[in-house]
């Protein structure tokens, strides 16, 4: 969900010291421990292997929502977000409402429909076709994009914590590839979703903690907060990004005058890639909700939660951690650029031009050059352990997401008849699959040019739309029918994959292609991802509508206790029994947490 990348991070050898390595090795013994810990318990059901045998509490739920979320990616990428546009990135951060729409929306369908899975939900609401193809998807999705990502980011960040490792003819960001698959691949075949919730645990604390220091430390080299605001100006400070920027113009060719950089400095509206305000307020919250609602990734969290309320009150927890990138990820990189600019730092020089302007080409090795600059041996370690531990959350997330989707929604649907151990094989060996998938992916990121980062954040963009619409108006609207979703579905996934291949071919093809200029491929081209995005969204929200109208309602067995119109009493009240008051005044401190940072953080 966000554009970043981690091509220039560089810690140096010699910065992590031997007790900064006492540090890292104490991190991992306790991970080791807790892996084996999760292991000897009790696997031998699909309940148990895939949803932990719905054992998780509040804490376990939130927090592995969290980690599962965070990758080295987040606490590199954001800082270098921070310190070329501020706090702009931000907004996604706090969608952390979506969380609570998770809580108090959808849990109740979820828990009360007992599913494993999100297309086993889709199939209950609407019809096998829909879950296989949202199945189908989500896995390619998930290879192309969330592993493609995770392995890219974990050789990257160990390749620039560690540059002079190596192992033979196995360079750093080898080594650190494959050190993390198979540690994470370890625990997540053998011990299973339980492995992989109380994993994450234990890396959200040291995540948290580890960032937390970065920005603690940040600002007491600083001086404090007033002066970072003093040095970088309100602008910064400011969510709210222009939708044409000044200098911009409405043509439609784009014209020849370009900055010092070699950038256009007067584009078409559609070139915007500046975070714009339109589309962070408008596009970023339907990737939201369908990253944080509907994603098997995420969701697996509360389906494996001891009950309704433990799961509710664990996506409020994860609402409560997510509020924190703001201000541990993206304010350090403001530090950063805040301390270039002081000149008191000579590291830091590279990363401001002669003008004082942030050198974007560098931004992204802030966090690795706070981590090297100001903060003290020993610290240094358990923050090196948190890029670790987010690499591995995210990957061991990915994987046993991927293994849950082929072993309930592929296998077991074409053998209805297998037992649980045999259920509990396939998972196994769907997740060394998964594996294998990553260790075929390191060679071709590792020599991919550094605008495959990017490319692969506006794949969710393409992707989501039409997963959002069938899951939110299959909740709120019982007419819409089999027919609709798979029309939404087929139809949705056409345009966005249409669009992918538009922004591939250029790539794939060469620097001598080119679209032809005012054609309908060249401006296809030119949309800036997140308006193609909100125009596949009101495609297939029509599309669904039009074509439920037009065919047979659903049976209302079918649907009974899947919508809203079709609750009876007693689904209402058994949902009112599992909150109280902590539930509402937790969820209401949220809010006003996030309206507050939105009132902060706007000019």
């Amino acid at each position: 969900m966000r554009r970043v990348s981690l091509h220039n991070a560089t810690i140096g050898f010699s910065a992590v010291q031997p007790l900064d390595w006492a540090v890292i090795g104490g991190y991992f013994a306790v991970l080791v421990g807790l892996s084996f810990w999760a292991v000897r318990k009790k696997n031998d059901t699909s309940e148990d292997y895939f949803l932990a045998g719905h054992s998780l509490g509040w804490f376990v739920v939130g927090a592995s929502i969290f980690a599962s979320n965070i990758g080295s990616e987040h606490l590199v990428g954001l800082a270098g977000s921070g310190a070329t546009d501020g706090v702009a990135l931000a907004h996604y951060e706090l969608h952390a409402w979506c969380l609570l729409v998770l809580g108090w929306v959808l849990v109740p369908f979820y828990t009360r429909s007992r599913v494993f899975t999100m297309p086993e939900f889709l199939e209950r609401r609407y019809s096998p076709a829909a879950r296989y193809t949202l199945s189908i998807i989500s896995l390619v999705a998930y290879v192309v994009t969330k592993i493609a990502v995770g392995i890219y980011a974990g050789g990257t960040v160990f390749a620039a914590v560690l540059p002079e490792v190596s192992l033979g003819p196995l360079d750093a960001f080898w080594c650190g590839s494959l050190l993390v698959l198979a540690i994470t691949g370890a625990y997540t075949i053998f011990g299973g979703f339980r492995a992989v919730a109380y994993t994450e645990t234990l890396q959200t604390v040291i995540l948290v903690l580890g960032s937390a220091l970065v920005t603690y430390y940040g600002l007491q080299a600083l001086g404090g907060w007033g002066t970072l605001r003093d040095t970088l100006g309100p602008e910064m400070f400011n969510l709210w990004k222009p939708m044409v920027p000044e200098g911009l113009t409405f043509e439609w060719a784009p014209v020849e005058e370009v900055n010092e950089a070699g950038d256009f400095t007067r584009r078409a509206w559609y070139f915007n890639d500046n975070y714009p305000w339109f589309g962070m307020l408008f596009c970023a919250p339907i990737i939201g909700l369908w990253y944080w609602c509907t994603d098997q990734y995420i969701v697996q969290r509360a389906l494996g939660a001891e009950n309704e309320t433990q799961a509710r009150r664990g996506t409020i927890f994860a609402a409560f951690l997510k509020l924190l990138p703001v201000f541990i990820f993206i304010i350090p990189g403001m530090i950063c650029l805040a301390l270039a600019k002081g000149g008191e730092f000579e590291q830091l020089s590279g990363l401001i031009d002669a003008n004082g302007d942030v050198v974007r080409s560098e931004a992204q090795a802030v966090f690795p050059l706070m981590v090297q600059t100001v903060l003290p041996v020993g610290i240094r370690g358990l923050v090196v352990a948190g890029l670790l531990s987010a690499l591995m959350s995210s990957l061991a997330g990915v994987f046993n997401a991927s293994s849950t989707l082929v072993t309930i929604d592929l296998y077991k649907k074409r053998f209805p008849l297998a037992t649980e151990a045999r259920l509990v094989q396939v998972g196994r060996w769907a997740t060394m699959a998964a594996v294998a998938v990553g260790l075929l992916w390191i060679p071709v990121i590792k020599n991919a040019d550094k605008g495959l980062y990017d490319f692969l954040q506006s794949v969710q963009g393409y992707l989501a739309p039409p997963i959002f619409v069938v899951f939110f108006l299959g909740v709120f609207w019982k007419r819409a029918n089999a027919a609709g979703c798979l029309a939404a579905l087929l139809i949705g996934f056409a345009i966005g994959l249409f669009r992918l291949g538009v922004d591939t071919a250029p790539k794939v093809a060469g620097p001598d292609f080119a679209y032809s200029e005012g054609s309908f491929l060249w401006i296809c081209s030119k949309i800036y991802f997140q308006y193609f995005s909100l125009l596949i969204t009101a495609i297939s929200t029509v599309i669904l509508v039009v074509v439920s109208l037009a065919t047979r309602a659903p049976d209302a067995t079918q649907i009974s206790g899947l919508t809203y119109g079709s609750l009876t009493a007693e689904h209402k009240a058994e949902t009112r029994a599992s909150w109280g008051t902590t539930d509402v005044v937790t969820s209401c401190v949220v809010m006003a947490l996030i309206i507050a940072a939105y009132v902060y953080f706007s000019g």
